[in-house]
């Protein structure tokens, strides 16, 4: 056991009631300042976009995020298969 191991607490995630349906999001905008993320996510049906749920977020939980997305996407692809990317961007939606 390392020292990290000693300071581990376990914590209760409490999930409201009203946000046990989620959200859906086909786009996401992300920029940035130097101390946050900013991930701005959208429903885009055409002809209009909507930020429906913006989440800011610190340097290395960013970090921490794309690390825990790969280890989720690389054990999804183990049990379903490859997923395959579209490259092309709907006209009209920006990327940063």
């Amino acid at each position: 056991m390392n020292q990290n191991d000693d300071n581990k607490q376990e914590i209760q995630v409490n999930m409201p009631t009203e946000l046990q349906g989620g959200t859906y999001a086909n786009q996401m905008l992300v920029s940035h300042t130097p101390e946050e993320f900013i991930l701005d996510f959208v429903l885009t049906t055409a002809p209009i976009a909507t930020v429906n749920a913006r989440v800011v977020i610190s340097p290395a939980h960013a970090k921490r995020m794309i690390q825990a997305l790969q280890e989720s996407v690389q054990h999804y692809e183990a049990q379903f298969g490859d997923i395959t990317v579209l490259e092309a961007i709907p006209q009209g939606v920006i990327r940063h």
